[in-house]
């Protein structure tokens, strides 16, 4: 799974680093986007602050690159005070243009084992029911998930870690940080020559 190619974009492991591009990714989400993500009406206000907090030392985000530009994330954080071990949550959005490209797969696959390598005894959804994207996802999931009745709850299937899984997700993250610190450099170069120009 590390770093695959999907229309031209590449899915990693996004890292601080990434921040500025998170949050003009859930800025350009669309309304009924935003709607969909967070299960109310946001502003960009909101989307800001909310992507200033998404960095922290048990959070885990995948992110969709095209041309340096992230267009779809991943999210899986812990809804109590540690990821190991306990209840996760997930959480995703892709940009209206590049749905329906498997983006949203290869988001979920990676949230799933990073979920499982944790060895997570639940992980929570949001799943509107007009959210048809979404829902449709999580039946593609139907072997490592088992929704309650509510459809917006997950429990993982019980399997524990196994070493592949453990392996792929820290060489996934090893490329994935090599690759965010190029696209960094890339980034300071280029506004090192926009200032010298």
């Amino acid at each position: 799974m590390e770093q695959a190619m999907i229309h031209g974009g590449v899915v990693r492991r996004l890292w601080p680093a990434d921040l500025p591009a998170f949050r003009d990714h859930l800025l350009r989400l669309d309304a009924k986007s935003r709607y969909d993500r967070y299960a109310m009406a946001v502003n960009d206000d909101f989307l800001i602050r909310y992507a200033e907090r998404c960095f922290g030392i048990d959070d885990v985000i995948y992110g969709y690159y095209v041309d340096g530009v992230l267009r779809g994330a991943g999210e899986l954080r812990s809804v109590g005070n540690n990821i190991i071990g306990g209840s996760v949550e997930a959480a995703f959005s892709v940009e209206k243009e590049w749905r329906r490209r498997g983006v949203g797969t290869e988001l979920m696959s990676r949230i799933v084992r990073a979920a499982r390598n944790r060895r997570a005894d639940a992980l929570y959804m949001t799943c509107l029911s007009g959210n048809v994207a979404m829902q449709g996802l999580a039946r593609k999931f139907s072997a490592d998930l088992r929704f309650e009745t509510d459809d917006v709850s997950g429990k993982l299937v019980a399997r524990a870690p196994s070493a592949a899984s453990i392996w792929g997700e820290f060489a996934d993250n090893a490329t994935s940080f090599a690759t965010a610190i190029l696209d960094l450099q890339t980034r300071v170069f280029s506004m090192q020559q926009r200032g010298a120009a």
